[in-house]
């Protein structure tokens, strides 16, 4: 049975960690997905791009150094894709995808505002 929500996280990450404990505590059907070591294609970003409730602008760690050492047009789709593509570790985290719908967990209430609506 394929789960009906996709969780995008960073085990690393406290804010992961935290939306991961909430999720279980919610026994929300979820697949983990450790978007760093199972990149996301060009493909699946651009997928996730169109589902977004919120700006795609927010799913880029525009802080990273990586990023401010080589921005990128944050406000095209096809241009964030294919960034995140090659460097996931600039994907904002955590992400949850599903019912065709997304959203980047920060905070948390993202989450919880997808899940419920």
């Amino acid at each position: 049975m394929k789960s009906t929500w996709k969780f995008y996280h960073n085990p690393q990450c406290s804010k992961c960690r935290e939306a991961l404990a909430w999720l279980e505590t919610e026994s929300i059907d979820f697949q983990a997905i450790e978007y760093i070591k199972n990149p996301l294609t060009v493909d699946e970003l651009q997928a996730l791009i169109k589902q977004l409730n919120i700006p795609m602008s927010a799913l880029v760690r525009v802080k990273d150094p990586d990023f401010v050492s080589s921005p990128f047009d944050v406000n095209s789709a096809a241009e964030v894709a294919l960034r995140l593509s090659e460097k996931p570790h600039l994907m904002e985290r955590p992400v949850l995808q599903g019912q065709g719908r997304a959203t980047v967990g920060r905070p948390l209430e993202n989450m919880k505002a997808l899940i419920k609506s």
